[in-house]
């Protein structure tokens, strides 16, 4: 009788020094991961640059990867880590967020029992400095995310899309496809969301699937973040881009 076949969720993971402390945490809410019988989780931890800040904080455990490469940000940093995926499913998870108990096995069942879902996103709560979290309303109903819905929300809303991108459970084949994360100096997440919305159906559940944290070295709380024409800039093109995908009339899973 031959062996049963492990299948894999791999967790990617962009960290650069300042992040670098966070990853115990990170690593402990994985540790609290459970998957159903014949699952497992593969942690790749890959640093955007080439220094000695990161290797300390990179747990020694044979489930984890840790790779290294030139900075080009968090974008370069997690495409160039799906070289070294070799599950079916990627999940994103930033090196200060943590995942709350449960989030792994959720979002698998939801794509395990539907292959017309490529890809799926969660509520996400703002972890703060002082260990408190906070919610926003506004979250989606709870089901499927219809091809399109994430343009027309983030095109009506000051290029803020309804689901977060920094909670996505994604098929491997189809994060390939699309060529991984946009070359972006920021929003590359983004990017990547509404590019997937551009081809394929969503998920979206009102249970909590990540803890954003917030803390002063975070990318997002930066002024470049928010400079208006560099902002400008990533908007024009990652609008472009899902919208050329539906030009050339591209989706997923093949008709």
């Amino acid at each position: 009788m031959s062996a049963a076949v492990t299948r894999r969720v791999t967790v990617v993971t962009a960290v650069h020094a300042p992040s670098a402390p966070f990853l115990p945490e990170a690593y402990k809410s994985l540790c609290e991961q459970w998957l159903p019988d014949g699952w497992e989780w593969h942690w790749v931890v890959q640093e955007d640059g080439l220094g000695d800040e990161v290797r300390p904080y990179v747990p020694d455990d044979e489930r984890v990867t840790f790779r290294q490469g030139r900075p080009g940000g968090p974008g370069v940093a997690r495409t160039i880590a799906l070289a070294h995926t070799d599950g079916e499913y990627v999940r994103i998870l930033d090196a200060d967020d943590q995942l709350p108990p449960g989030a792994l096995a959720r979002d698998l069942a939801v794509l395990e029992a539907d292959h017309t879902i490529g890809w799926a996103t969660s509520r996400a709560l703002d972890l703060l400095p002082d260990g408190s979290t906070v919610g926003f309303p506004g979250d989606p109903d709870d089901g499927p995310v219809e091809r399109w819905a994430v343009l027309d929300f983030w095109t009506a809303n000051d290029f803020r899309a309804q689901v977060h991108p920094a909670t996505l459970f994604v098929r491997r084949d189809l994060l390939l496809a699309l060529g991984g994360w946009m070359a972006l100096p920021a929003s590359e997440d983004t990017g990547l969301l509404l590019a997937l919305n551009a081809v394929s159906r969503g998920w979206f559940s009102a249970e909590v699937g990540l803890f954003y944290r917030k803390w002063a070295g975070q990318a997002t709380g930066q002024a470049s973040h928010t400079d208006p024409a560099e902002r400008a800039a990533r908007m024009a093109v990652v609008e472009a881009r899902a919208r050329a995908l539906a030009d050339v009339r591209w989706r997923y899973p093949p008709a």
